[in-house]
């Protein structure tokens, strides 16, 4: 199952419209989701248009998607020590050398949006550990890991910030720069489903 996009939670829906489709896959049986996005980069070794591999989450929604009756899909307090899978990760840096592709790897921020952040808020989000931000992600793969769905993230690196010289970004450069980069994406999460 693919989707073309996603319900973001700064369009106005709630967190039970924006992770459905989650709880659609779980009834339909899959066992592995792939997820990504486009991110703001404070981490200075970060370039417009890398790949991350996301090792964990940071959420700073202000709702959180499994907030009411508990869902029978998982246990009313999930465990989240490893959001994102090991093994899919490790496949994903092996596919990754044998097609000499670079992979960052990274923490995501997840933010409500829709407005980019400050300098202020890039250092912030550096500070407590994050390596990239964004406005989607995080409230999916909270739900898809409650129904025991592995999962697998990879953020494309549209802008920087949180650096000594503020940087203007606008959605056109934002999506640009994750156009340019998607092929790579594709080609790595391509060779994973091959592979795996």
């Amino acid at each position: 199952m693919a989707m073309e996009g996603r319900f973001h939670y700064y369009e106005g829906y709630t967190m039970k419209e924006v992770t459905f489709p989650e709880r659609v896959m779980y009834e339909l049986g899959i066992e592995t989701l792939f997820v990504s996005n486009a991110a703001g980069g404070m981490n200075p070794e970060f370039g417009i248009g890398d790949l991350m591999v996301i090792t964990d989450h940071i959420n700073f929604f202000p709702e959180h998607p499994l907030h009411g009756p508990n869902f029978p899909t998982g246990p009313r307090f999930p465990d989240m020590h490893q959001p994102y899978d090991c093994k899919l990760i490790a496949l994903a840096d092996e596919l990754a050398k044998e097609k000499n592709l670079k992979l960052q790897h990274g923490v995501y921020v997840g933010v409500q949006g829709p407005t980019f952040e400050t300098p202020a808020e890039y250092r912030m989000f550096r500070t407590i550990g994050g390596d990239a931000v964004g406005m989607s992600t995080v409230p999916e793969v909270i739900v898809a890991r409650h129904c025991g769905i592995k999962v697998f993230g990879m953020s494309i690196i549209t802008d920087l910030g949180g650096f000594d010289t503020p940087v203007q970004v606008s959605h056109e450069e934002v999506q640009q720069a994750a156009n340019a980069a998607q092929p790579k994406m594709t080609e790595i999460m391509r060779a994973m489903i091959q592979r795996s």
